[in-house]
């Protein structure tokens, strides 16, 4: 087996395909897949790895390995899940350069931010791994007759489908948070880019971990369905889109058991009256570039107080315009979407915006020549809000911009979306910000300030139709656990 360290010179060839096939990950051990699949480099559209695909019989095995190795992590200790979660975190951090640089390459991100990426994803490791032993359970008082005790307990094996614009990070939020309340692991990342989660079940055997508590099967529709219906995945966590989403529910549902799903969003920043737009201006836009616009947290909505709006779009303006566009290794401004699919959506969103009246207020040059699948990012200015840009989630670099006359418009401007993931509120006065704050109907906002999915130890997840659930925090651990009652009567 190759180390991660080996393949450092091909990451850094950005022409250069990994010089390995990457096996499924099942019990502990590479397993030769049945099939094989091309692993495309977004940025070059041509093959970076080959990479296995897991059939159902293959989600079978990796299922019936978790399943035996379930009883004994879960009935270790707190403190020994905890170590071993804190020496892969150290272990991530090790290999930091070569992690980011597969991320980069794999999702076609700038560097910087798969640097950020891993950095983050050490952190949950390491989050876990230290809350965990001050995950308590409770007792009730009912008087001296009686005691009565809950106590937290691992689901069994638990099942994660992994999507393919943060694998690094989403990987490692919901795996870590899984690990530490004691269940075993079966990872399904999503066939673009598959390759972080892959390697962290390397690290996990260096670090120590069981055979078969972390099993990772790359794989398309046909595996994500078998892992989700399975009948001994006790818990499943899913992001991605809603669609999908409804039906990795309704699966778990017909078998009684729980789901957690974060299946996007159409957040929105709201600047009132008194809002300090150099502040302002070049969060918004970062929020909106960062991968592209392909982040589920994207604020790609701006509802701006009618006596702001010309400020606002002349200070956001020059941001788009020289936006740079490369392959992520030399960390341009934007990086490519995943795929020539995803560039026509896009561009289809684009053309419709255009044709219901939107105005084109900065744009991006257009990468002509990269070869690979660029979409040049667009601000958009009196984006009306029956239109499809404002209200559906977009997945690409547009930001649209609408003026309201008042904070009350502006809540209902939000309102108008199925979405509600985050937002932000940008005003001076905090308590007319921290009103308008909460009565928005999201899982997270921000007040003059913005950092799309929150940090580690804030509790992320939606409304509506961007899911239910919990991730991040110590609230994960309760998602990835069930309660259990003791109840003693005293003689």
């Amino acid at each position: 087996m190759l180390t991660l360290a080996v393949l450092r010179p091909a990451l850094d060839d950005h022409s250069s395909p990994l010089p390995e096939r990457f096996a499924l990950d099942i019990g502990g051990e590479l397993r030769e897949p049945t099939r094989w699949a091309d692993d495309i480099d977004p940025a070059t559209a041509d093959t970076l790895a080959t990479v296995g695909s897991a059939t159902p019989d293959e989600v079978d095995a990796a299922v019936a390995a978790a399943r035996r190795a379930a009883p004994e992590w879960g009935a270790s200790a707190p403190s020994h899940r905890g170590t071993l979660l804190r020496r892969l975190a150290d272990l991530v951090r090790r290999d930091a350069d070569v992690l980011a640089r597969l991320e980069t390459r794999d999702t076609g991100k700038p560097l910087t931010q798969g640097r950020a990426d891993i950095t983050a994803a050490a952190r949950y490791f390491d989050f876990y791994g230290s809350v965990v032993e001050g995950f308590l359970g409770d007792s009730i008082p009912l008087g001296r007759g009686s005691l009565a005790v809950v106590e937290h307990e691992p689901h069994g094996v638990t099942g994660h489908v992994i999507p393919w614009n943060y694998p690094a990070q989403i990987t490692a939020r919901s795996v870590g948070a899984a690990l530490a309340a004691g269940n075993a692991t079966v990872v399904k990342p999503a066939e673009e880019a598959p390759l972080v989660a892959l390697a962290y079940a390397r690290l996990a055997r260096e670090a120590g971990f069981p055979a078969g508590v972390l099993n990772v099967i790359p794989g398309g529709a046909e595996a994500g369905t078998a892992l989700t219906a399975h009948p001994h995945v006790e818990h499943v966590s899913f992001t991605g889109s809603v669609a999908t989403g409804r039906t990795v529910a309704a699966a778990c549902a017909s078998r009684g058991r729980p789901s957690l799903l974060e299946l996007g969003g159409k957040s929105a920043h709201l600047v009132l009256e008194g809002a300090d737009i150099d502040r302002a201006a070049p969060v918004i836009t970062r929020a909106l570039l960062l991968h592209a616009g392909q982040t589920c947290t994207a604020g790609t909505r701006v509802i701006v107080h009618r006596s702001l709006h010309h400020q606002l779009v002349s200070a956001i303006a020059p941001f788009f315009a020289t936006a740079t566009l490369g392959h992520g290794l030399t960390d341009p401004t934007v990086g490519p979407v995943v795929s020539e699919q995803q560039v026509k959506r896009v561009q289809g969103f684009l053309e419709r915006a255009l044709a219901a009246g939107a105005v084109v207020a900065a744009q991006a040059t257009d990468a002509d020549g990269l070869g690979g699948y660029f979409v040049a990012p667009v601000l958009f200015d009196e984006v009306a809000q029956d239109t499809e840009l404002f209200a559906e989630e977009v997945f690409g670099p547009l930001l649209a911009v609408t003026t309201v006359d008042s904070d009350a418009e502006a809540v209902a401007a939000a309102h108008n979306s199925r979405y509600g993931l985050t937002a932000a509120v940008w005003c001076q006065d905090v308590d007319r910000a921290l009103r308008t704050a909460r009565s928005l109907d999201v899982g997270q906002t921000y007040i003059n300030g913005y950092a799309p999915g929150g940090g580690v130890e804030l509790p992320f997840g939606g409304t509506r139709d961007s899911g239910y659930g919990r991730e991040k925090g110590v609230e994960a651990l309760r998602e990835y656990s069930r309660s259990r009652t003791l109840f003693i009567d005293i003689a």
